[in-house]
């Protein structure tokens, strides 16, 4: 079975450093098996600066694209807390 990370023009970056310094890689991982080859998008957050485990996922287009959809929705929340603001529905007051 082959592996290839997917290719990605050069300077795009797949991964960013949190203000606590983790950092947090997202990629393409192809897997080629002779009978069905599989695809993931990978999610590898790593090591904290106190040198806590990181953690790894590897979930399908459409789980990708729910968590996209999740995280989004929540930077939308955070921002209006920041901003004094409430969203409907929203918990934070």
């Amino acid at each position: 079975m082959a592996t290839a990370e997917d290719e990605r023009p050069r300077g795009s970056s797949t991964s960013l450093v949190t203000t606590c310094g983790r950092r947090i890689a997202v990629r393409c991982l192809r897997l080629a098996p002779a009978d069905r080859p599989i695809s993931r998008v990978t999610l590898d957050v790593g090591r904290g600066q106190g040198d806590e485990p990181g953690a790894w996922a590897a979930l399908t287009a459409d789980e990708a694209r729910g968590l996209a959809h999740l995280l989004l929705r929540q930077a939308g929340v955070a921002e209006s807390a920041a901003e004094g603001r409430t969203r409907p529905g929203s918990p934070y007051r």
